[in-house]
């Protein structure tokens, strides 16, 4: 890939020189509707053009504003949730966006940064109806490109929400859930990458990459034993590479900046006797920033401090990092999440382009410096060590990484909950 990358700057000069003046423009969309027909909550954080708001099964209502940034591709502000059930709906982020896609080979011949580097908010692809099935397709205008109808919203069906067998026979509980998604393709040389936000009827939410295209034709020489065989026999030995992608996320539960963090580590101890192993669980309260590496029952949530659910639980959303390959070349892929105060000129996790000052840091990892933590910052690392396969050609089958956010407390019982079983919050009655 390295070389196309460079044929591709090269080709896209005129709009990467005007990018450069711009800096991180947001482009305005040539026309866009809702994802739903439903009404817009009252004072609407942004315009209809702007606006998604979907309804699902069950009756969660997801709403949030949509922009594109020539640096960052995509970003979703004022995010809200409404389970059924909530007056009101509650605000979870104040924005997400990719972060950063840090490209190294393991030659040591090349390295990129797509998104600050390769013109990845430039690549934005034209998608066709059948790409975005059953949803609506956005017109976005890339300056210096034009309109490009490249913002799909739609819904997609998850399986099931929930099952459960009563105790009588023959009663079962149980719904199919549809997902809300969002997403962009962009295009970096030789690769597709799809950037998708999948938001849940209970809560979830999703963020995924997803890369696709095609493997560099230029990239056929790694004899040095850092490649694999693609094609017959053994003479073309595709270069084995990483995908570091990083996802920047400003929460605002229940409308405020100001979270607090938590990590929580459980603890296994081995049996005693003849009883049964037993599992400690401590929580740590995150009062500085931190760079902070995913371990076996080792877990993180931001916390409300403003807001409670129905129970009087502070409501939270946890972190849940999805498998990675941690890449130790650089001192800002070595872990897994960052939390930092939130600063305006902090926004792409290694070759930072905004200005922060003579002499600043350019990189997640510097930035992690003892602050004390008021407004956190998320960031999110998920690696994947990419040693190319026949199967890879072609095109190459999507190879997705990514991560959730699982609510932890945002109401007092599963959202989606059956009328019949309301009641049966807490201890159940067993009839004793």
């Amino acid at each position: 890939m390295s070389s196309s990358r460079l044929r591709h700057a090269r080709t896209t000069g005129a709009v990467l020189a005007a990018g450069a003046l711009l800096g991180a423009a947001t482009a305005a969309p040539a026309s866009a509707a809702p994802a739903a027909p439903a009404p817009p909550p009252p004072a609407a954080d942004c315009s209809a053009a702007y606006r998604i708001q979907q309804k699902l099964d069950g009756g969660t209502v997801w709403r949030m504003c949509w922009r594109y940034s020539t640096d960052s591709g995509l970003i979703l502000d004022k995010v809200t949730y409404q389970p059924p059930g909530e007056p009101a709906p509650i605000r979870v982020l104040n924005s997400a966006k990719l972060a950063q896609i840090h490209v190294p080979y393991d030659d040591g011949n090349a390295e990129y940064d797509d998104l600050t580097g390769a013109g990845f908010g430039w690549g934005l692809q034209g998608l066709k109806p059948g790409e975005c099935p059953g949803g609506t397709l956005t017109s976005v205008k890339i300056p210096d490109v034009g309109r490009v109808n490249g913002l799909c919203t739609t819904t997609r069906a998850r399986g099931h929400a929930y099952r459960m067998a009563a105790d009588s026979p023959g009663k079962v509980w149980q719904a199919q859930g549809k997902d809300l998604l969002v997403y962009t393709v962009n295009k970096v040389g030789w690769y597709e990458y799809i950037s998708e936000w999948r938001f849940s009827s209970d809560g979830t939410i999703s963020a995924n990459v997803g890369a696709t295209g095609s493997l560099s034709p230029v990239d056929y020489n790694a004899t040095d034993g850092r490649g694999w065989p693609i094609g017959k026999g053994a003479r073309d030995y595709a270069t084995s590479h990483a995908h570091n992608v990083f996802w920047k996320l400003d929460f605002g539960l229940d409308g405020s900046s100001r979270g607090r963090v938590e990590q929580y580590d459980s603890t296994v101890t081995p049996p005693a006797r003849d009883g049964s192993p037993t599992v400690k669980t401590t929580r740590t309260v995150v009062t500085k920033e931190l760079a902070g590496d995913a371990k076996n029952m080792r877990w993180w949530r931001v916390v409300s401090q403003s807001g409670k659910n129905k129970d009087g639980h502070p409501r939270s959303y946890e972190i849940v990092p999805g498998h990675t390959n941690t890449y130790a070349g650089r001192p800002f892929t070595r872990h897994d999440v960052y939390f930092t105060q939130a600063r305006a000129c902090e926004q792409f996790a290694s070759n930072n382009i905004l200005n922060c000052g003579r002499n600043a840091p350019t990189s997640v990892d510097k930035w992690v410096n003892g602050e004390t933590l008021t407004h956190p910052a998320v960031w999110v690392n998920i690696g994947f060590h990419h040693i190319a396969r026949d199967e890879d050609q072609q095109p190459m089958p999507v190879h997705w990484q990514g991560f959730q956010l699982a609510p932890r407390d945002v109401t007092a019982m599963n959202p989606l909950t059956p009328a019949d079983l309301a009641d049966r919050n807490g201890a159940p009655n067993t009839g004793s």
